[in-house]
């Protein structure tokens, strides 16, 4: 009998985090039929959507509603709250991407946690050809982008790979100044992190959105578009960024 329970509760645990880190939005097909993207090339694609809390939380399905209705997708979220780019990070965004399967678009949403986690930021070359592919560097920002791009391309050659790069937030100083000379414990700010990303997309050729100065908030409207913590955006923030993530999404310019 304890064998039976032992077994229930594993596979309900199982389900539990297969449910939990994958999560499906379907277009409203009655709000497509207006949508300004029905020619575009991503119309009607699936898309995946891999990163940490800011990809995932409750607030965030604001955006990617926009994007189902608005591009006919279907957006499937891997997502998990904590992770990041390094090994080190949580349910990092190099395991999301090992468990997903293929899909036409990938969204790699960077998150604050290889920041706030003091993982090493890493240059653009970790885990390249540069370094032999380095397994050590996985435990860099840039060598776990790296690896999730070389991943996804390897699954399938043909997918379209977006980058949004992260958000900004306004708990501390970094957070939300690319000017800050505010450091992690590693000696690096919070705008090297998001330089990091943008040159490791560069390097590959990777589109980039990005958000840390598109965005369009600041210390004088934090307020209005983030929760309490100043660290997550609230519905308002998100449906603020969704259309903007629409329009980049619909070409991937």
């Amino acid at each position: 009998m304890k064998r039976i329970l032992v077994t229930v509760l594993i596979a309900s645990t199982i389900s539990a985090f297969g449910q939990e880190h994958s999560r499906v939005i379907m277009p409203d097909k009655s709000a497509a039929v207006s949508s300004p993207y029905r020619m575009s090339k991503n119309y009607g694609k699936r898309i995946a959507v891999f990163g940490g809390s800011l990809s995932v939380n409750r607030e965030a399905y604001a955006a990617k509603r926009i994007w189902a209705d608005l591009l006919g997708a279907e957006v499937v979220t891997f997502g998990v709250g904590g992770a990041g780019f390094s090994k080190e990070q949580g349910y990092s965004i190099q395991r999301q991407v090992d468990s997903a399967g293929v899909f036409d678009i990938y969204v790699l949403w960077a998150s604050t946690n290889d920041f706030n986690g003091n993982r090493e930021c890493g240059t653009w070359q970790d885990y390249t050809v540069f370094d032999g592919y380095d397994p050590e560097k996985l435990s860099t920002q840039c060598g776990g982008i790296n690896y999730c791009i070389k991943t996804i391309l390897e699954k399938n050659p043909r997918a379209e790979i977006y980058f949004f790069t992260s958000l900004r937030f306004f708990s501390r100083d970094s957070g939300g100044n690319p000017f800050s000379t505010e450091t992690n414990a590693t000696g690096r700010t919070f705008a090297d992190y998001v330089k990091g990303q943008k040159d490791c997309c560069l390097y590959y050729g990777i589109p980039v959105l990005d958000q840390f100065n598109l965005q369009g908030i600041n210390r004088f409207n934090a307020h209005v578009f983030y929760l309490e913590d100043l660290l997550h955006m609230n519905e308002e923030g998100y449906r603020r960024i969704g259309a903007v993530q629409a329009a980049f999404l619909a070409n991937g310019f």
